[in-house]
């Protein structure tokens, strides 16, 4: 199946996921969504990831996090740059998402990072999505 938006693919498959109850989700893999992967669960978005070999480029298998009651630890998510409309900034204007509640993921020339990862190590990049 072909996708033209892969990150907002992957930010909807575990949104969806989310709200069905499920443990856990299989996604197409590629590194950019492995980066992701890492940040969503360093900033405890989800449980834990795993990359599974197969025939073509690989399964992402992402452990949804809940909470008590079996909220969603992802409360919201939206995609910032899409393939229409890229957007960039620089490490001064990177946005604060609900205040510093939430978290903005940049694509920057050191790598996918949050934005206060991008802010102290002062560079800019990409905005690609925005998670609370």
């Amino acid at each position: 199946m072909n996708v033209s938006d892969p990150i907002g693919d992957f930010i909807n498959r575990i949104r969806n996921a989310q709200k069905a109850r499920f443990d856990k989700v299989d996604i197409p893999a590629s590194r950019m969504k492995a980066s992701l992967c890492r940040i969503l669960k360093e900033e405890g978005f989800i449980k834990n990831f795993k990359f599974i070999r197969d025939e073509k480029q690989g399964i992402l298998r992402v452990n949804i996090k809940y909470g008590d009651g079996r909220e969603g630890a992802l409360a919201g998510a939206k995609r910032i740059s899409k393939s229409g409309r890229r957007v960039y900034v620089g490490h001064e204007e990177i946005p604060r998402v609900m205040n510093g509640m939430g978290v903005s993921i940049l694509s920057t020339s050191k790598g996918v990072m949050t934005d206060r990862q991008a802010r102290s190590e002062g560079i800019g990049g990409e905005v690609l999505v925005a998670l609370w």
